[in-house]
């Protein structure tokens, strides 16, 4: 064991100002939302198997720790949705890891129809992603703004179709320079999306969240996500085949060095947008009492 090669992890939230918190409601919707998955039997063994070794509740749990279970944006209960099983959607792409770009289309078009036509039953035959799309954004829009609503769809548009473009550079065997892989990748990793569990039951107007300075903000938490989503999926993606969408292999790539080299930049630059984050956030308008209380949860 002692000939294996090592490497240092670094601790990517060691600068992190905000403390680690877990949502008093997790226990409770955990069950429900194991089951609601399970009830599509959309899963072969093999995947359903990798998702039960997924905790979804928890991510959210952690990824939304104020919200209150009586709250739209936490949207507990059956006749509900739960942000988790928006995580579950997004989470579900990486099973496209073996399509091509068309293949990764097809997947992508038959959510962004569910999501258009969420009234429309799902034709026979197509892939179960479509109905699980379509079931829980009939849950979310019973309790979400307008303009939540019209922000989630542009953003999770950019998202899916974003992963054609991921599939397309798998197949082709491409690697995107440092610069070019971050602008994709802050769309396949769906962060912008995920604010809508946040924001659906809050009426922001968008010119509070088109601001140049949310706007910046929110691509700066989007690489926090990107960089530590690589971090720790690396090894398994590049024991898959699937290394070249992931920062470590672009800097391997484009900087020359080794991986004990790419990950001592990961955590030189991480502590770089960290620091901008921090700045970023005290930039942030007050946008008055009408939109201010709003604006500082989603902060």
């Amino acid at each position: 064991m002692s000939g294996l090669p090592q490497f240092y992890l670094p601790d990517l939230a060691a600068q992190w100002p905000w403390p680690r918190l877990l949502n008093q409601h997790y226990e409770e919707a955990k069950p429900e939302s194991v089951e609601w998955l399970r009830s599509f039997e959309a899963l072969d063994a093999k995947s359903q198997r990798s998702f039960d070794r997924c905790n979804f509740a928890l991510l959210s749990s952690l990824g939304y720790p104020l919200l209150d279970k009586g709250s739209p944006p936490m949207f507990y209960g059956k006749s509900r949705g739960h942000p988790d099983k928006f995580l579950q959607i997004v989470s579900a792409f990486p099973y496209t890891d073996n399509l091509d770009g068309d293949g990764a289309r097809d997947c992508a078009d038959i959510v962004m129809r569910a999501l258009r036509n969420p009234h429309k039953e799902r034709p026979q035959g197509e892939s179960k992603l479509g109905e699980i799309t379509r079931q829980f954004w009939l849950r979310a829009i019973k309790v979400a703004s307008e303009a939540a609503q019209r922000r989630f769809l542009k953003s999770f548009a950019a998202y899916v179709y974003a992963v054609i473009d991921e599939a397309s550079d798998r197949n082709a065997g491409r690697i995107r320079g440092i610069t070019d892989y971050l602008e994709l990748r802050r769309l396949t990793a769906g962060a912008c999306a995920s604010l809508f569990s946040v924001e659906l039951g809050l009426d922001i107007p968008d010119e509070v969240m088109t601001h140049p300075a949310m706007e910046s903000l929110l691509g700066l938490v989007a690489d926090t996500i990107v960089l530590t989503n690589d971090l720790y999926s690396y090894n398994n993606e590049q024991a898959a085949g699937h290394g070249g969408h992931n920062i470590l292999t672009v800097v391997m790539n484009e900087n020359g060095v080794d991986l004990d080299g790419a990950l001592d930049w990961l955590e030189e630059y991480n502590g770089v947008v960290l620091s901008r984050v921090q700045a970023q956030y005290r930039m942030l308008p007050s946008w008055g009492s009408r939109y201010g209380s709003h604006c500082h949860r989603i902060r």
